[in-house]
């Protein structure tokens, strides 16, 4: 199956979205649910900065990290 998905070649993440990646680094867990509750973007899984682990966790990949660094910067 071909994913259609378009990503742009310039990612600007919004706070909210960086609010998330710095509390998954932190070690939060956050789960699914809590993420759609909170109506976090689909995008940090699309761009890869965000995966699930084997428990349906959260976590932050090396992407997201670089993330996270690159804006502190």
């Amino acid at each position: 199956m071909q994913d259609n998905t378009y990503l742009a070649a310039h990612y600007d993440p919004t706070v909210d979205e960086l609010e998330t990646l710095k509390q998954l680094e932190m070690g939060e867990l956050i789960t699914t649910p809590e993420a759609l509750h909170e109506h976090m973007s689909g995008r940090l899984f699309e761009r890869g900065f965000i995966a699930k682990n084997s428990a349906g966790e959260l976590t932050i990949t090396a992407t997201g990290r670089a993330l996270i660094r690159r804006q502190d910067n």
